[in-house]
């Protein structure tokens, strides 16, 4: 495999994988830890860790990136809810299908497997040895 083929297999999974992760939602994940991560330090300068921890965290104190967060979230849950796709019936309706088939009891004719029976007498005349 050639370098420029190897840089764009790995472009391609690095594109795959950042589509993945906007359409599960990770992005709004990321930037709302970012912005956690922006208050805690801000309010930590401020006061003291455990103040500026429940500050963080409390949802009354917000910052312009968690309000940036939430207006994008709301955005998506609002264009999802307008813009319902009609979903298309791709199965058939469901049938009883039965693989088995019903027992019926059978009778096999009887047979002797006593041990006289399998007992013969040795083949006549008996086997010839080999000159030698």
């Amino acid at each position: 495999m050639s370098r420029l083929a190897r840089v764009f297999w790995k472009v391609g999974r690095f594109g795959a994988l950042v589509a993945v992760c906007c359409g599960i939602g990770l992005h709004w994940v990321a930037l709302q830890s970012v912005a956690w991560t922006n208050m805690l330090i801000t309010y930590s300068k401020r006061g003291p860790l455990c103040q500026a921890i429940t500050q963080t965290f409390d949802g009354a104190h917000p910052c312009s990136i968690c309000h940036l967060v939430n207006v994008g979230k709301n955005s998506e849950k609002k264009s999802d809810l307008q813009a319902p796709t009609p979903k298309l019936d791709m199965i058939c309706v469901c049938r009883a299908v039965c693989l088995w088939r019903p027992f019926v009891l059978f009778e096999y004719p009887p047979r002797d497997f006593s041990f006289c029976q399998f007992v013969q007498s040795p083949p006549v005349p008996p086997p010839r040895s080999l000159p030698g």
